[in-house]
């Protein structure tokens, strides 16, 4: 555990906010917390409306701004060193390592890979992410215009995505194109999460299997599409989850008969590669982050 410096989450009130308790617009815009625990806040100084302090449950007005000063908390102790891939004036590309929170979320902040990428390279703008406990290629703009040009790039398709997965059992198949929708389902913890689902959006991954073991399958997976989970739930619906996955089972949905949630880990998944179109001059930039031991195939295990 480390005591981070604490954080300011600001806030301007809406039109269908206005006149309602300061409580009350705080527990809808920050869902993780009820009004009487922002009483409690208010009563220790923690919240500012128009820059002053204030204590009472007060009705707000449209327009104000209203800040949460969260003090320090103590974060939980994860994998905070990274490998530099790629770096010019234009973007930076890391290999974050499994259990590192791609951005600030659920309780961590400064242990996240945004913060620690910021500490050394200054002002950068994450493309995507990836979830905690999945290593790999991560890549960030380093100014305004990169990130126009290469978030367009990822909205046309222009941006491809390995990755290696290990999966439990042997599947019958070699090669294998998933094309499950995801979208919300119903989760006893959080209300929804991200699985299978048939009214959920087009999604597409294409497996082949890499390496046969006794109990397990080593694949690659590209994907053309970003759904989130994407991949755990993909292979999961074809009935082949990842080897050691809390959440998602054969089908494509939650566990009815535990409280993971997709953060948990268990699993191995790691983003391999990913080829983008360079924001300066479009020439095809080519990362490659090399897998963990437990990814790699027979030769690469024993280091040739």
């Amino acid at each position: 555990m480390a005591l981070n410096d604490g954080y300011t989450y600001p806030l301007t009130v809406a039109d269908d906010e206005h006149a309602r308790p300061l409580t009350a617009v705080l527990a809808a815009r920050f869902t993780h917390s009820s009004a009487a625990t922002w009483t409690t806040r208010l009563a220790a100084g923690e919240i500012d409306v128009d820059d002053t302090t204030v204590t009472d449950d007060r009705p707000v007005r449209r327009g104000q701004r209203v800040t949460w000063r969260r003090p320090p908390w103590d974060e939980p102790a994860v994998p905070l060193a990274f490998d530099l891939l790629h770096e010019d004036a234009d973007l930076v590309a890391v290999a974050k390592p499994s259990g590192l929170p791609t951005m600030p979320a659920g309780g961590f902040l400064a242990h996240t890979l945004l913060t620690r990428v910021r500490e050394r390279f200054g002002w950068v703008a994450p493309l995507h992410r990836l979830g905690r406990h999945t290593s790999g290629v991560v890549v960030f703009a380093r100014h305004a215009d990169a990130a126009a040009s290469l978030a367009a790039a990822w909205r046309e398709h222009r941006v491809t995505k390995a990755y290696r997965a290990l999966v439990g059992g042997s599947p019958p198949w070699e090669t294998c194109a998933i094309e499950t929708p995801i979208g919300p389902v119903a989760h006893a913890t959080l209300g929804t999460v991200f699985a299978a689902s048939p009214t959920g959006r087009a999604a597409r991954s294409d497996v082949t299997v890499r390496e046969r073991r006794s109990t397990t399958t080593l694949c690659d997976v590209h994907i053309t599409t970003g759904r989130p989970h994407q991949i755990r739930i993909h292979l999961a619906s074809v009935g082949w989850p990842l080897a050691g996955d809390p959440l998602y089972v054969a089908g494509g949905g939650p566990r009815a008969d535990t409280t993971a949630v997709p953060g948990d880990g268990g699993y191995h998944l790691h983003a391999l590669a990913l080829t983008l179109p360079h924001p300066r001059d479009g020439r095809a930039l080519a990362l490659h982050a090399p897998p963990p031991d437990a990814l790699g195939t027979s030769p690469e295990r024993g280091g040739s």
